[in-house]
C-alpha cells in the first residue's frame, strides 16, 4: 500500500527546517568571520559577556559547525545543545529588550523601508525548529538517518 499524502509530508517536513536553520546559522557565522571576529568580540564585551574574545570565537565555531551539521543532518541532537545556548544568550542579552516582533516597520524613506531592532521572534523560531528536529529526527537525506541505518545493519 502506498504511503498517504500526510505520511509523505510528515516524512519530508524536517528537510526544509534543516535547510533554513542550517543555512541561517552558517550565514551568521560567515558574516562574523567576514566582518572580523574581533569586531564581534567588541560587541560581546559591550553587552557584558565575559571572556568576550574567546566567546566570540566559540560562537563563530558553533554557528559554522552547527550550521553545516544541521544542513547535512549530522549529529543534530548533539549540535543542537550549543546552538540552543547561543540562541538563548542572543535572546536574553540582545533581543529581549526589543520585545517580541522581529519586524518593526518604522517608515518608508527615499532609501527604502526602515525597520527597528529585532525582538526575540526569530530566536524562538530557531529554537522551535531545533526542538522539532531533535524530537522528530533529521528527516530524509540526513547523515543521521544513514548512520542509523548502517548501525542497524551492523548489529544484525
Amino acid at each position: 500500500m502506498a504511503p498517504s499524502y500526510r505520511t509523505l509530508l510528515a516524512y519530508w517536513a524536517p528537510f526544509p527546517l534543516r535547510l533554513i536553520v542550517g543555512y541561517g546559522f552558517l550565514m551568521h557565522g560567515l558574516l562574523k568571520l567576514g566582518r572580523g571576529v574581533d569586531v564581534f568580540a567588541v560587541a560581546l564585551d559591550g553587552i557584558g559577556v565575559p571572556f568576550s574574545h574567546l566567546m566570540a570565537w566559540v560562537t563563530v565555531v558553533i554557528e559554522l559547525v552547527g550550521g553545516i551539521a544541521v544542513l547535512v543532518g549530522a549529529y543534530v541532537p548533539l549540535v543542537s545543545v550549543p546552538m540552543t545556548i547561543v540562541l538563548l544568550v542572543a535572546m536574553i542579552k540582545v533581543h529581549w529588550q526589543f520585545g517580541f516582533s522581529s519586524i518593526k516597520f518604522l517608515a518608508v524613506t527615499s532609501a527604502g523601508p526602515q525597520f527597528g531592532k529585532p525582538g526575540i521572534e526569530c530566536d524562538l523560531l530557531y529554537l522551535a525548529c531545533l526542538l522539532a528536529l531533535v524530537a522528530g529526527g533529521a528527516g530524509p537525506l540526513a547523515i543521521d538517518g544513514w548512520r542509523q541505518a548502517v548501525a542497524v545493519r551492523v548489529n544484525r
